[in-house]
């Protein structure tokens, strides 16, 4: 037996158009699916340092459930750069914004390998939507149910 090792091309080649649809779907849950799916880690012939994995098209992400106390417990912290620029949101504030699709995007950033040029490029095939339409209808995304894949997937409201 030998270790197949992919090259960027080949890579290329076996790429599939994958459609989830967050409606009702732990958070955590779906952002580790997703972040397997954009490293390419389900394919049998992996290559660490090449970009295999999936493009990955997420619907209804305003309908994503966190559990517990979450939802207003944790919050998040960044600044602008300037003098007393700290800002800080919760998920529910995110959820309730013009962009509650950045929720689902940042989780998934945070499952990717940190500070790296494909990190930065596997990210770029991820495709995130607050509603259920998508402009990526030409690419016959496969629908991948990921609530039916285990029971502790879905959470009802």
């Amino acid at each position: 037996m030998s270790t197949v090792s992919l090259t960027p091309a080949a890579a290329a080649k076996g790429k599939k158009w994958i459609l989830v649809d967050a409606d009702g779907v732990v958070l955590g849950r779906l952002a580790s699916f997703l972040a397997l799916r954009l490293k390419g880690k389900h394919r049998t012939n992996f290559t660490p340092h090449v970009d295999c994995g999936d493009n990955v098209v997420v619907i209804n992400a305003e309908k994503v459930r966190i559990t517990g106390r979450k939802i207003t417990d944790r919050v998040f912290y960044w600044h602008t750069g300037h003098p007393g620029g700290v800002k800080e949101q919760t998920p529910q504030e995110t959820l309730r914004s013009k962009f509650p699709e950045r929720l689902i995007v940042r989780a998934v950033e945070r499952m990717m390998k940190k500070d790296s040029p494909l990190a930065r490029k596997q990210m770029r095939n991820l495709k995130v939507y607050a509603g259920t339409q998508h402009p990526h209808e030409a690419q016959n995304p496969q629908v991948v149910d990921f609530a039916k894949l285990n029971p502790k997937n879905k959470r009802s409201a």
